[in-house]
């Protein structure tokens, strides 16, 4: 990824409206990324990324930010909220959960990659096994032990053997069935797959508290215990899929896909600690509850830098680039323990929005909400247009029910929005037009904006 500065604010412009100061470090942050990478190793090793602390009220684009950043330079990115950690020793995520998490997204992003440079290859793999599916061979007549059953060896049993002409009936059979495999003739007929089923384990149920216990733990069974194969009846469709999933994985290096994994986590991750003031401030001591020091520290180890044994092997977080964001209403940054403040030395403020700021939001971005809400209902045949008054008009009301009540940044609009057309998702008239300006925006929302108590609840 060689963007400069300028081009990757560019892009952020496309989906973000304003937050200039925000966008200005987060490109620097990575682009310094890609002039590390042409350095020689021995300069290379000593340089760090420099993490940042986006400071701003909730809904004004810090995890949007660093989401678009991720999938603008190809990154496995994690989003994670303070909160859900807790100290070593009390119920609660471990802080190693993070760089798991990570890892898992760099495997997945690693394999999709890989997959598609064997698709091809697996393709052809999988129309062999919808011909045979389709075109069985005859059953073996052995019956099965059934200890070859548990240990997943009945399918190896090996078939009778077959005269001349039984064997050239069925090769001219499946070469016509490829035909019409190929001219997606039989696309809807009903064959039986045989699938592996994955085990489960205890700790990977909801609400077991286990869900970091052994990250290799479950590879290691994995591998040691039998297979679970399980038939499943499926359109030749839905079979394609399922069988190119499993030929594609087949043909994949998965030790080089693990260490390409690594290497990427390492490199080019980027993790999005969220809520941060919420952990910040002086120890409480009332209640069982965990201090909020406590949990700093054990963060602390992560971002300074240190080895996280994974599932696809042990990740230094040295090069990791964390971005941590919160509101700081109650609590400031330099209420944070002082080696956890050293470790974010870019300091960016985001503003709160103004009305003109959700008009922008509301047009310009690629995608945004007007367009999203006039697309999905033009599937239903209405053509559903915002005027210029209109919009100033959403955004104002935007503004104003921020001001008046809780300030939810743009998260606003989704609600107003919502509500504003409320009757035209319930009954959408077909083949009509409708135009949204500022009259039809105060028909419908200016008597629950001037009802204080309505507005708490609805908007």
């Amino acid at each position: 990824m060689d963007l400069t500065p300028q081009e990757i604010v560019a892009e952020l412009d496309r989906y973000i409206i304003g937050q200039d100061e925000a966008k200005r470090a987060v490109a620097i942050a990575l682009r310094n990324r890609y002039r590390r990478r042409q350095l020689a190793p021995d300069v290379r090793e000593d340089i760090l990324p420099k993490n940042i602390l986006m400071i701003g009220p909730t809904g004004v684009g810090k995890t949007e930010i660093a989401r678009r950043l991720a999938r603008l330079a190809g990154a496995p990115f994690v989003k994670v909220e303070a909160t859900k950690f807790t100290e070593v020793g009390y119920v609660g995520r471990d802080v190693e959960s993070i760089i798991r998490e990570l890892v898992d997204v760099a495997i997945r992003m690693v394999k999709e990659k890989r997959m598609a440079e064997v698709q091809d290859r697996a393709e052809a793999l999988v129309e062999d096994r919808l011909v045979e599916l389709l075109v069985p061979s005859p059953a073996p007549a052995a019956k099965l032990n059934p200890m070859d059953i548990f240990w997943g060896l009945a399918g190896q049993t090996q078939a009778p053997k077959q005269s001349p002409e039984e064997e050239e009936k069925i090769q001219k059979e499946r070469k016509r069935v490829r035909q019409l495999l190929r001219m997606g003739e039989l696309e809807d007929r009903l064959v039986e797959v045989v699938v592996e089923k994955s085990p489960n384990f205890f700790w990977e149920m909801p609400g077991s508290g286990l869900d970091d216990l052994g990250a290799g733990v479950k590879e290691m069974l994995g591998d040691l215990l039998p297979k679970k194969r399980q038939k499943r009846t499926m359109t030749v469709r839905e079979a394609r899929g399922v069988l190119l999933q499993e030929e594609a994985t087949k043909l994949l290096d998965m030790d080089a896909v693990m260490a390409e994994a690594v290497a990427l986590a390492e490199e080019s991750g980027i993790v999005f600690i969220d809520e941060i003031d919420k952990i910040a401030g002086a120890n409480e001591k009332s209640g069982p509850d965990v201090s909020r020091e406590g949990v700093q520290r054990d963060i602390l180890p992560i971002i300074e830098g240190s080895t996280v044994i994974t599932k696809a092997g042990p990740v230094r977080t040295d090069y990791i680039l964390f971005i941590a964001a919160g509101a700081f209403h109650i609590s400031q940054p330099a209420d944070l323990i002082p080696e956890l403040q050293g470790r974010f030395p870019i300091r960016v403020n985001l503003s709160s929005l103004r009305a003109e700021d959700f008009a922008r939001i509301l047009t310009e971005p690629k995608n945004s909400l007007t367009k999203q809400y006039a697309a999905l209902l033009g599937t239903e045949g209405v053509i559903l247009e915002f005027t210029s008054d209109g919009v100033l008009a959403i955004a104002q009301i935007a503004e104003e029910v921020n001001r008046t009540t809780e300030n939810i940044g743009a998260r606003r609009l989704h609600t107003i929005l919502e509500r504003l057309l409320e009757d035209v998702s319930f009954a959408p008239p077909r083949g009509e037009k409708v135009v949204i300006d500022a009259d039809y925006v105060r028909h419908k929302l200016s008597g629950l904006v001037q009802d204080r108590d309505l507005t708490r609840y609805i908007l």
